[in-house]
């Protein structure tokens, strides 16, 4: 029973404590943006650490070079009316 006297009043401290802490994170703004981290990490900010000899072609040669390479000519713009 000595426990209970014991315990009851250092739950409640740490209730208390804990209220405080979430308090002062919500008056600071540490909730104010949720999602802007999650879709920060997406963002292509690294470009210039990738070495030259691992980059990648870009998406409009490669799909130029596949539709050059089914027959069809190479300088023609997408959408151009080539009927005429």
């Amino acid at each position: 029973m000595k426990i209970v006297f014991i315990l009851v009043p250092l739950m409640l401290i740490l209730i208390a404590l804990g209220l405080v802490l979430f308090s002062w994170a919500v008056r600071n703004g540490q909730y104010d943006d949720l999602d802007g981290p999650a879709h920060r990490i997406l963002y292509d900010d690294d470009k210039d650490r990738i070495p030259d000899d691992a980059k990648q072609p870009k998406q409009e040669t490669a799909s130029r070079h596949n539709t050059a390479s089914k027959g069809e000519p190479e300088d023609d713009k997408p959408g151009e009316d080539r009927t005429s």
